[in-house]
């Protein structure tokens, strides 16, 4: 029986961005609905050539979104929330993307973090008579496109239990859980239009099955599978990102004609699976990381596929571990990456190679293969025992950190009061996250910066003077607390990392965040050290321009990891050590400069949580260590700040509190300050800013708007704990709604303010 080889999903933005210039230009009136249309449809042919030429012989379709996949999925089930005013009709466009960015009327649907990944879904929003019906024709047009190219391919979609379990629900007195019997007879009529179609195989996510689920929702796959067998279409039920081995019993019993396993993050579940006794069946082995760039040990992947094959009793596929949504497109178009760095890396072409380079390996002996298993074994030595890896400066003095150095001075009730006899800060003070618009004067100086047509002295002028124009800007609009803008920041992890040895870095590794928001995360390939100050000569000529506290604005040790493509020769927490020593230094020297107010970013604190609670804490152990290791040289007088914001933070907040920041700001206004009740409710300890306006649409709330979320939270939590801010940065808005919005902020502060000191 020949081993197939296919993928789950394959990057939507293209290999250029794209899709990103296409809905912006969309977005900005420039081209209209139809050219849009034309864009994805060359990205996603594209895609599937790619996918053909690289050797898989089964190709996503359905994986492509022009925002994001869940929001495709309240599309096609036309679970469009009551409020956007959807008649039954196809979804259009414009309620698409109203349902993502909000309207004038509107604001948009919650975001937050896809598991523990840094992409964002839209949340799907449930009432107890929310009904379901095919709303759109998007993955069926998309089929027809594959059958007129000649792709063999498999369709793609969100399964019912993992839809209803990441939406929430926005009306008391009911579970989400209970829309299933209304939800399953549409996911049926899909499979039916599909297989009508022509396709045999539908690959169906469940990737809830790698959490610890409840009762309800164990039974809920057994009716649902059962509800979906047999339907025109073989289901391959796919699991990725974690073990879902305490679910063994289950798989085995649904009524499916595949399961797919991540065993590149969870190799040790392999085992489990191989005793299945599934004559018929199909065992998928996702052996190629789709979440990371390093390069695959091939002849030790051959042996453990080989092992497999030999052991299992029905059919094996082989694929990556989840969908290269995650990874950037083509390793092939950095011409300026370090040859030797670079021959330790894949991208998702790359990636595919392998599989496919596996595939025939099984099929016809490794024979066929062995001068791209050398190439590999060559590979990994050279990586392991390359001189850029190690630093012996940096392991010396992690091994003498000491309890001292994750402490600070005192508790944060003394520290808040020398804070406030330094700063005499206002009731409800106002601030920003940190980033200011950036603006194409800003990109345009800095590209030519980078290609050396802009001298040193030239660039530095030019970004003096964005920071005194942000600065003027802040004080007119009447903010307490300012920060420099950052214009001379690409990106918050990407510009530190820059910075710091141990990193390299792409031209074109971008990936997906949300929308046509992307990321090209930096490369930690080695220890980290910090050979200078990072932000510290920007910071103090800001503060020189003021006159009101500056914040210095630096990323936590924890994001720094996350949101980087993480070495995976060391344990994590090493790494995040590490970092954290580098974020010590730069804040001890923000310090000697005379800056009093410093934040530490870490949006990504969430996001490295296990997706199983039995480990939990050995993760939340180390990543708070590593924040307090990065902030506790501070002096009593020194606010440290922090930001988190875009995920669920509920059940971790004993371990924020214990991150002892003097300020937290966090986004909670898509939620409505839903996200403050468990703050409150666990009585958090020191002071806490809620967002109390979205960035992330370009929808301006009105002054009224924002000044009930924030009697909202004064009325729960202590206003003089309170500071007020927008959910973060405001790199992506513009500036004419950027001076809105802050003013009208800044408004309905004053506007609380009075009516508390009266």
């Amino acid at each position: 029986m020949k081993i197939l080889t296919h993928n789950l999903g394959f990057p939507r933005i293209g290999a250029q961005r794209e899709l990103k210039k296409g809905l912006e230009t969309f977005w900005k009136g420039q081209i209209d609905a139809e050219q849009l249309q034309a864009a994805a449809c060359n990205i996603r042919t594209g895609n599937w050539q790619l996918q053909q030429k690289a050797g898989i012989d089964l190709i996503p379709v359905g994986d492509f979104s022009l925002y994001d996949h869940m929001l495709d999925m309240t599309a096609l089930l036309g679970a469009i929330p009551r409020r956007f005013g959807h008649t039954g009709d196809n979804v259009s466009l414009d309620l698409y993307f109203a349902m993502a960015r909000g309207t004038v009327d509107q604001p948009a649907m919650e975001m937050t973090k896809w598991f523990n990944t840094n992409y964002h879904y839209i949340v799907p929003e449930f009432e107890h008579d929310t009904r379901f019906h095919l709303a759109s024709d998007r993955l069926f047009q998309e089929i027809k496109e594959t059958k007129a190219l000649g792709v063999n391919a498999k369709a793609v979609l969100v399964g019912p239990l993992t839809y209803l379990y990441l939406g929430k629900e926005i009306t008391p007195d009911f579970q989400r859980l209970d829309l299933l019997p209304r939800l399953l007879p549409v996911y049926q009529e899909i499979l039916q239009k599909i297989a009508a179609l022509g396709v045999e195989w539908v690959q169906i996510d469940e990737p809830i099955l790698a959490l610890d689920l409840e009762q309800p929702w164990l039974d809920g796959f057994t009716n649902t599978y059962h509800a979906l067998h047999d339907r025109g279409c073989r289901l391959l039920l796919t699991t990725y990102f974690s073990t879902v081995d305490h679910h063994l019993a289950l798989l085995k019993n649904l009524p499916v004609d595949g399961l797919h396993i991540d065993v590149s993050s969870a190799p040790e579940q392999i085992e489990s699976f191989l005793t299945w006794d599934c004559s018929g069946k199909t065992l998928s082995l996702g052996c190629i990381d789709g979440r990371n760039i390093w390069r695959a040990d091939l002849s030790q992947k051959l042996e453990t596929l080989s092992q497999a094959v030999s052991r299992f009793t029905g059919n094996v596929w082989i694929a990556p571990s989840c969908s290269l949504l995650h990874c950037p497109v083509d390793l092939s178009l950095e011409t300026r990456l370090d040859p030797e760095i670079s021959n330790w890396l894949a991208f998702s072409i790359q990636k595919l190679e392998e599989i496919a380079i596996l595939g025939c390996g099984l099929n016809q002996g490794k024979e066929s293969i062995w001068e791209r298993l050398a190439a590999s074994d060559q590979a990994s030595q050279s990586r392991k025992t390359s001189c850029r890896i190690h630093n012996p400066v940096v392991h010396h003095r992690i091994s003498h950190l000491t309890e001292h150095d994750s402490q600070r001075a005192h508790s944060f009730a003394i520290r808040k009061q020398q804070q406030q006899q330094r700063f005499n800060l206002p009731l409800l003070p106002t601030t920003t996250i940190g980033s200011f618009p950036q603006t194409d004067t800003i990109r345009q100086a800095r590209a030519a910066f980078k290609k050396n047509e802009l001298s040193h002295l030239e660039y530095l002028t030019a970004m003096r003077k964005e920071i005194c124009e942000i600065i003027r800007k802040q004080e007119e609009i009447g903010l307490d607390v300012l920060v420099h803008g950052e214009p001379e920041r690409n990106d918050m992890v990407e510009y530190f990392g820059e910075q710091l040895w141990g990193y390299a870095f792409t031209e074109n590794g971008w990936v997906q965040s949300y929308g046509s928001r992307c990321v090209k995360p930096p490369i930690l390939y080695g220890d980290v050290y910090r050979p200078e100050a990072m932000t510290v000569e920007w910071i103090k000529y800001a503060q020189n321009q003021a006159g009101k506290p500056v914040k210095g604005m630096l990323t936590g040790p924890v994001t720094m990891l996350f949101w980087s493509f993480i070495r995976d020769d060391q344990p994590r927490s090493v790494t995040a050590l590490q970092l954290a020593l580098a974020i010590r230094d730069e804040v001890t020297d923000l310090e000697k400069a005379g800056i009093g107010m410093i934040q530490i970013d870490e949006p990504a604190f969430r996001e490295g949580l296990p997706l199983r609670k039995q480990d939990w804490k050995s993760y939340l152990d180390w990543a708070v260590k590593a924040f307090r290791v990065a902030s506790s040289g501070a002096r009593d007088e020194t606010q440290i700040h922090t930001h988190m914001c875009y995920s669920e933070f509920h059940d971790i907040l004993p371990a924020i509190a214990e991150l002892d920041a003097d300020v937290i700001t966090i986004e909670t206004s898509r939620s409505r300050m839903e996200l403050l009740d468990a703050f409150v409710k666990f009585s958090y300890p020191n002071e806490i800013g809620p967002g109390v306006y979205d960035i992330h649409s370009p929808r301006v709330p009105d002054t009224s708007e924002m000044l009930e979320l924030l009697k909202k939270a004064s009325r729960h939590i202590d206003p003089k704990l309170l500071w007020v801010n927008p959910d973060c940065g405001l790199k992506t808005r513009n500036w004419p709604e950027t001076r809105t919005a802050l003013q009208k902020m800044v408004d309905c502060a004053k506007i609380l303010r009075r009516s508390l000191q009266t």
